[in-house]
């Protein structure tokens, strides 16, 4: 087993080829992760709102952009934003953004089906005892709804940020230095330890994915403390 090969590339692995170069490998992949899931939520979170809306334009409009993203392929939509960016807005996207873009918009409409399941799974005598104490509608939504919503989401949205972590690996596809990238690199450099190379790329994945858990676990138990000490 050619271990060796790990050691002397693990720097590359890290950060990319030259400390001094562009930012890559483990690094562009945590960034594309972290990057995605902030998007992803808060538009998901948009989307889902709209989704319940007492508005037939914004429910449709919500409707519409979910059933054509998550009826498409993350690499397709990847090909989206990266080949039609130049018509769209006259010059090219770099490919780190254009696929951020891409994993924010694909990702968000799970979200947004996350979030309207969450909260039309909610007792509407929530909403109604709210409305009833003299809330508006929005007051309603943000200070009990939402909460207790967003709540019972936490394991689908850890489900669907870990899934978004490993579809970073998709963003080679446009020549984004990530993690497999860099894996594939140091591949076709050295052609003599494939297997080492992306045993240790599935272990570094497993590590972001595993923290990732683990960190939602600890978020759900310490929820958990504070409403045992309200009751």
């Amino acid at each position: 087993m050619h271990w060796n090969v790990i050691t002397n590339n693990f720097n590359y692995f890290l950060i990319g080829a030259y400390p001094e170069g562009p930012l890559g490998g483990l690094a562009m992949s945590i960034l594309l992760a972290l990057g995605g899931i902030f998007g992803a939520f808060w538009l998901g979170l948009l989307v889902g709102l709209m989704r319940i809306s007492k508005s037939r334009t914004a429910r449709i409009l919500a409707l519409v952009y979910t059933e054509i993203i998550r009826g498409t392929p993350l690499l397709m939509v990847i090909f989206w934003f990266y080949f039609l960016a130049p018509i769209a807005f006259g010059h090219t996207l770099p490919e780190a953004e254009s696929a951020l873009i891409a994993l924010i918009v694909f990702t968000s409409a799970y979200i947004a089906e996350i979030v309207r399941a969450g909260i039309e799974s909610l007792p509407k005598g929530q909403s109604e005892a709210a409305r009833g104490t003299g809330l508006s509608r929005y007051q309603a939504m943000r200070y009990v709804v939402l909460p207790q919503a967003l709540f019972n989401m936490i394991p689908s949205f850890v489900n669907q940020f870990v899934s978004l972590t490993k579809d970073t690996s998709l963003a080679f596809i446009i020549g984004v230095n990530e993690l497999t990238k860099a894996a594939t690199q140091v591949n076709n450099r050295t052609l003599n330890a494939p297997t080492e190379i992306f045993i240790t790329i599935a272990v570094l994945y497993f590590i972001i994915c595993y923290m990732l858990t683990a960190l939602s676990r600890r978020l759900e138990k310490r929820i958990n403390r504070y409403q045992a000490r309200d009751r």
